[in-house]
């Protein structure tokens, strides 16, 4: 099975640069709605089979019309939604930089639990039991080779990156996740397999190979020794 993380569009909060967290009524910004409406021509003729997204109204904004020219009903799953940042939910970045607790998320991050919030360790395990959960689901449905889409957070996205890359969430900062950004993860029976990370081009399409041991020739779940054979 293959997810395509996107993270949501540009947000109003984005560029106010506030971390909206779980706020309320945070919508897509003009730019934010040009890219969901752009999404449908970026994925082409992919065949996705299912969407999942977070509850917040900027993930739901993004991925509507998408859903309408696929016809599915998209599948809220709570665990995808954005981080818990407690107290610090609605500051500007420039105040939470400031914080001791800023360091330690740059630097220590699987220590880091937000003041009335959730911590990010806690984040990575729910998020990624979310997507393996919906991995094994539609597997049966539709079988091991189907695609699917989850529109999630920015740092949902880095956490269950991390975990597929086997890093350490300490790691996690050094993977981007920009709005309206697409990384793809193929699970297989042995590891996951980073498609790509972050892609922000115009079209998914080229970034979509079959994983390594899925040429017929190696095992399934293997890795090419020598690396690709394309």
């Amino acid at each position: 099975m293959t997810v395509i993380l996107l993270r949501h569009g540009r947000s109003s909060s984005n560029t106010a640069h506030v971390l909206a967290g779980r706020s309320e009524g945070v919508d897509l910004d003009d730019k934010g709605r040009e890219q969901a409406a752009e999404l449908s021509d970026r994925l082409g003729d992919l065949p996705i089979r299912a969407v999942v997204s977070s509850p917040l109204l900027r993930c739901r904004r993004t991925i509507e019309p998408l859903a309408e020219r696929l016809g599915v009903e998209p599948v809220v799953d709570e665990r995808l939604s954005e981080v818990d940042y407690g107290e610090w939910t609605g500051r500007k970045i420039a105040e939470l930089t400031k914080e001791p607790l800023w360091a330690v998320v740059q630097a220590h991050p699987s220590a880091a639990e937000f003041p009335g919030g959730e911590g990010l360790a806690q984040v990575q395990t729910r998020a990624v039991a979310a997507v393996r959960d919906h991995d094994r689901r539609l597997a049966e449905q539709h079988g091991a080779g189907a695609l699917w889409l989850a529109c999630t957070h920015g740092d949902v996205i880095k956490a269950v990156v991390a975990d597929a890359l086997a890093l350490h969430l300490d790691n996690f900062q050094r993977i981007s996740a920009d709005p309206a950004s697409m990384s793809v993860i193929s699970y297989t029976r042995l590891r996951p397999f980073v498609l790509h990370v972050n892609h922000t081009g115009a079209r998914l399409t080229s970034a979509l190979t079959a994983p390594a041991g899925q040429d017929g020739e190696t095992p399934p779940g293997d890795a090419v020794v020598g690396g690709s054979t394309d």
